[in-house]
């Protein structure tokens, strides 16, 4: 140890006391890390409601189409509506589209006309969400 100096002093070289704290360099670099990782949260979070949304709306057309498909097996017509599957009880409600909010944006397809009979209503023989945006995967949700 030199005389008047503690440890401290001599491992800190020639700088002294008053290069104690943090460089602004040193800031620059701590403050850009964190801004960046949180900038790729973010990113992560959004992409991650966006699957969840995917995934029910995947589930709520799966559940619509087995109950048409229920529907036709057991009265061998495809119903005339949707509101037909909740007042018959093959679905308890209609479920509501995560991209459009809503119940009423669904869009139907209809069957084809029996030839047996032309002259009954066709029926409704799928279901497609009403949004016209894209999936994560470049697909357009109107396309599932």
């Amino acid at each position: 140890m030199v005389a008047g100096r503690t440890m401290w002093d001599v491992s800190r070289g020639r700088r002294g006391r008053r290069e104690a704290g943090f460089t602004v360099i040193e800031m620059v670099i701590v403050i850009s890390l964190i801004a960046l990782l949180a900038g790729m949260t973010l990113v992560n979070h959004r992409h991650g409601v966006t699957r969840a949304k995917e995934a029910v709306l995947k589930e709520d057309l799966f559940q619509m189409r087995d109950a048409i498909d229920q529907y036709y097996a057991d009265k061998t017509k495809y119903p005339e509506s949707l509101d037909v599957l909740i007042t018959d009880g093959y679905l308890r409600r209609l479920p509501e589209d995560p991209f459009t909010k809503s119940a009423t944006t669904w869009i139907t397809i209809p069957a084809e006309a029996d030839p047996n009979n032309p002259a009954a209503p066709a029926g409704i023989y799928d279901v497609k969400s009403g949004s016209d945006a894209k999936a994560l995967d470049g697909t357009n949700y109107a396309d599932w």
